[in-house]
């Protein structure tokens, strides 16, 4: 499978924060087992906001396929994608929650 590229990711404040992201674990793995909960709890937050984007996503897809804007096809692919997305954040969220 070929590898998927997105242009976001170019961008250099993207590269900071998951740098920032990087330095934030290695500080954090020495916090008490409470305080974890209470950071890990802030980002679950923001990781709920992506999956109800992802939701909206399917909603816009299937619009977009019933008035013909878009091909089955390519409403297929996108729904593909996003549950992936969906995946891998309900994993993430279940790591966060150990």
């Amino acid at each position: 499978m070929e590898d998927v590229h997105f242009n976001f990711e170019d961008l250099r404040v993207y590269e900071m924060v998951i740098e920032f992201v990087d330095v934030v674990y290695k500080l954090t793995d020495s916090f008490p087992k409470e305080e974890k909960y209470r950071l890990t709890a802030q980002f679950n937050r923001y990781l709920q906001i992506a999956q109800d984007s992802i939701k909206e996503c399917v909603v816009c897809s299937t619009i977009a396929r019933r008035q013909n804007f878009i091909k089955l096809e390519d409403d297929k692919s996108i729904r593909v994608a996003l549950s992936q997305m969906a995946k891998m954040i309900t994993n993430l969220q279940k790591y966060l929650k150990k």
